[in-house]
């Protein structure tokens, strides 16, 4: 890489500010929430976006359109602007979300949601973290090449999705489906995680192992116990019995944080009102992450076993469902290309050592990695994302450009 090159095109996004501030208020004030719950849906972001790039010397925008009779057009847009290179065998991406979610309680916000509010380098709006800073930077980044002249030695390109928020369903696994436009040799970044210091590239993600125990017994007096089969009582020992899996399945991946399987009790359904009533039913929810190296058909055995054997013990039935339950992708290679590029372009620009990680939750990666795409998810972010009061800082997201910007830079 030339240095002389990529400090030009840190000195450009230096004076980015103003247009920052100009994409995301424009994109804040595009409240991209899904039609499904009686919003709008992505059509109007994704028509000024395109509009902007074209307007900024971008022509080759595509957008792959997937069937949603909920919205007002009848479908929801997925971009795809490309920026060309000196060799188009790879293409270097950067994937984001346009839709955000609901704004919640808007007495818990300062401000108007959608409309952009800057105190100093605060962005405050809804989306501005949650994906507006990661599709700005990338944005910023791009232009920057373009408006300092310079031919990356790969393709360059973004891909703005539709529907994360909510499953993907008219977003990536649409696009993937249908038209997808990346191969495994290409670098693909998600911006859409990450921590305040840019220290973790994710590439790895647990199984998502959701359970839904309705137990259901017999209601009795407080006072005569035996006349019932006490569901709460039940549903107390399952719980029990449950947290037995974290010794079965206890091989710990030092990659996670948390290292090892998790076997947490959530959510509880009411049950009775009065104190001297013994329950009869009883709902109870746990929400389990388990490693990759597991197969949850394998946790499904075990759990069945505690699940028996509890019921036998206290003479209820316990109907089992699974609200989610989703195998862990493929991880990303820690020592993949993208892991190494962005490893270099953190450290360049912010002087952390970034490492490779994984996490409990999902992302949309996920998709991509089943896709036989080793894609890495990495920004640096406040995680003010879904929270009233949500913010991007400026800081972060011109040093994410620049970030970006040397990873469209890589010659190798």
């Amino acid at each position: 890489m030339d240095q002389a090159v990529f400090n030009r095109i840190c000195q450009r996004i230096d004076e980015s500010r103003e247009r920052v501030i100009e994409i995301q208020s424009e994109l804040v004030r595009r409240p991209a929430l899904q039609p499904a719950g009686g919003g709008l849906g992505e059509g109007a972001k994704a028509a000024y976006l395109t509009e902007f790039f074209k307007q900024h010397g971008i022509s080759d925008i595509r957008e792959v359109r997937a069937p949603d009779p909920d919205a007002p057009d009848g479908y929801r847009p997925n971009l795809i602007v490309r920026i060309p290179g000196e060799d188009h065998s790879r293409t270097t991406w950067f994937m984001a979300h346009l839709d955000v979610v609901p704004t919640g309680d808007p007495e818990a916000w300062d401000s108007d949601p959608f409309e952009l509010r800057v105190d100093g380098d605060r962005l405050y709006g809804r989306g501005t973290e949650d994906n507006h800073q990661g599709l700005v930077s990338a944005a910023v980044a791009s232009l920057a090449l373009l408006e300092e002249g310079v031919v990356p030695p790969h393709d360059v390109a973004l891909l703005l999705v539709a529907d994360e928020e909510t499953g993907s369903k008219f977003g990536i696994e649409y696009v993937v489906e249908h038209d997808n436009p990346l191969q495994p040799q290409d670098i693909v970044v998600v911006p859409d995680g990450g921590d305040p210091q840019g220290l973790m590239i994710e590439v790895a993600e647990k199984s998502i192992f959701w359970i839904r125990a309705a137990i259901t017994g017999k209601t009795t007096h407080g006072s005569t116990p035996g006349n019932g089969r006490n569901a709460t009582e039940a549903a107390a020992h399952l719980c029990v019995r449950l947290m037995e899996l974290r010794e079965v399945f206890g091989i710990e991946d030092p990659l996670f944080d948390p290292p090892a399987s998790t076997f947490a009790p959530t959510k509880r359904e009411p049950n009775v009102d009065n104190i001297n009533n013994i329950p009869g039913a009883d709902v109870s929810y746990f929400d389990c992450r388990i490693l990759p190296r597991y197969d949850l058909a394998d946790v499904e055995r075990a759990m069945r076993e505690r699940v028996d054997a509890v019921a036998e013990q206290f003479g209820v039935t316990i109907d089992i469902t699974y609200p989610q339950r989703e195998a862990a992708a493929p991880p990303t290679d820690p020592d993949a290309p993208v892991v190494l590029a962005l490893t270099d372009a953190v450290k360049e620009v912010y002087d952390v050592d970034a490492k490779p990680g994984g996490i409990g939750g999902g992302t949309v990666a996920a998709v991509l990695r089943r896709a036989g795409i080793p894609a890495a998810v990495w920004s640096r972010l406040e995680e003010t994302l879904h929270a009233p009061n949500e913010y991007c800082v400026m800081s972060n997201l011109l040093g994410d450009a620049k970030v970006f910007a040397h990873l469209m830079l890589r010659e190798s």
